[in-house]
């Protein structure tokens, strides 16, 4: 029989142990900035109910259009899809569980979703988002506590983007420029390219965030959503400036950022970089009051943002933050017998104090031992000999220092009884 070589789905990657450093580094920031703010982590379902993502994201959207991943479930005829994005399952689930029934909830997900598109440099068909939703909140003060929240966390990766702001306004307010926009474009109609055309009924506003060269002169001279504005919108974007400046936050307006939706309202925002080419954006969010009326819960305002993992992890890999991530603290080698059993209780004395311990497994030879030592980055090398472990001892040798540069120390021999004395419940030995 042939053999059949089987490949991972286009678009769908591993990720190899070499690379998990930098992932957890921006996993762990994430995380813990979202708790500095008072962020919950949520999780849900991988699969929905197809239907969520027709009302929560719109059946005229190029996401439920083309890029979703639905099925019929066998069982029971189900219509289901893999999430393309959380915010409407996040909704979801705060109407099931009646989660903001007492209190308003501040929330945070990290986790794959799912699109069908052509593979490019950071943007794949399954990918990770890392986002926050607060819900039951009116703003536009937790709208300014989303963005320090962001920019916080782009200070903490050590990477820079730009902040761009605009206003969606009202209901009303977006449907008298709706109705304005979509009449210039028909003046125009000559000038549009054929994905605008398909959007000039059911979606207008996709149309102003193009990438056709062709076009731009145009959508520059479209009507603007803000000369549509209310005294409540301008108040509320006046407010919300107000309080991004107060924090030392650079930002611009930008009267082209919108979002196709009619939940959305008042507050969109986007974090962009000139670093990712084509793909500049790594963050957007905005505010989306009615989305959980729209999805059957009771009127509940809210807002959020979500973050691109591989474009952010991107970024801080070119900002130098994806240094190699040791497999542990101290390696553990010996000779086989008596003094593999005497290693591998040093190793759980040695975990018992917080220490990340390998025990060596293989070939018996010292040479293959510190070997693998070295490329696990250890700082440190229990070596449990034949004639020391004979004699109640065992030998330690510094392999590098806490940044992870490597040292030529000397081997010491020590008591083994004293070993967990030594190195304690610290990561750094203590030899006073």
């Amino acid at each position: 029989m042939a053999k059949i070589k089987i490949t991972g789905i286009k678009g769908m990657n591993d990720m190899l142990p070499e690379e998990a450093g930098i992932w957890e580094k921006f996993e762990d920031t994430a995380r813990c900035v979202a708790a500095s703010y008072g962020y919950r982590q949520i999780r849900t379902p991988i699969l929905e109910a197809t239907g969520l993502f027709a009302r929560g994201v719109g059946e005229a959207t190029d996401i439920v259009e083309k890029e979703m991943y639905s099925f019929t479930d066998s069982m029971n005829g189900e219509q289901l899809t893999l999430r393309p994005e959380c915010t409407s399952a996040v909704c979801r689930c705060a109407i099931e569980h009646n989660i903001t029934y007492n209190a308003p909830q501040r929330l945070w997900y990290f986790g794959p979703m799912f699109r069908h598109e052509r593979p490019q440099r950071g943007r794949y068909r399954q990918f990770y988002q890392f986002g926050c939703e607060a819900l039951g909140f009116g703003g536009p003060d937790v709208d300014i506590e989303l963005l320090s929240l962001t920019a916080r966390l782009w200070k903490n990766l050590g990477i820079k983007a730009s902040l761009q702001l605009n206003s969606l306004g009202a209901t009303e307010e977006r449907a008298r420029h709706r109705e304005a926009l979509v009449a210039y474009l028909k003046d125009n109609y000559d000038v549009l390219d054929e994905d605008a055309r398909r959007r000039l009924e059911t979606n207008p506003l996709r149309i102003l965030d193009t990438k056709n060269p062709d076009m731009q002169a145009m959508v520059e001279a479209a009507p603007r959503l803000l000369d549509f504005l209310g005294e409540d919108s301008r108040r509320f974007l006046g407010s919300l400036e107000a309080g991004v400046q107060a924090l030392g936050i650079d930002y611009t307006i930008n009267p082209r950022l919108v979002r196709g939706l009619d939940y959305y309202n008042h507050t969109v925002f986007e974090w962009v970089t000139d670093q990712l080419g084509s793909q500049g954006t790594i963050c957007g969010g905005g505010r989306y009051d009615p989305l959980i009326e729209m999805l059957g819960g009771r009127a509940t305002p809210a807002a959020g943002f979500a973050i691109g993992a591989e474009r952010v992890i991107e970024l801080v890999r070119a900002a130098g933050g994806d240094k190699p991530v040791a497999a542990c603290d101290i390696y553990v080698a010996h000779q086989g017998g008596h003094t593999e059993l005497v290693a591998r209780q040093i190793g759980e004395q040695l975990r018992d104090a917080g220490h990340r311990v390998i025990v060596h497994a293989g070939s018996t030879s010292f040479k293959s031992s510190m070997k693998r030592a070295d490329q696990s980055l250890a700082q440190w090398a229990v070596i449990c000999g034949e004639n020391e472990v004979n004699a109640g001892q065992v030998a330690i040798k510094r392999l590098r220092d806490a940044q992870g540069n490597q040292q030529f120390a000397e081997q010491m021999t020590i008591a083994l009884e004293s070993l967990s004395e030594i190195f304690g419940a610290a990561k750094e030995p203590d030899f006073s």
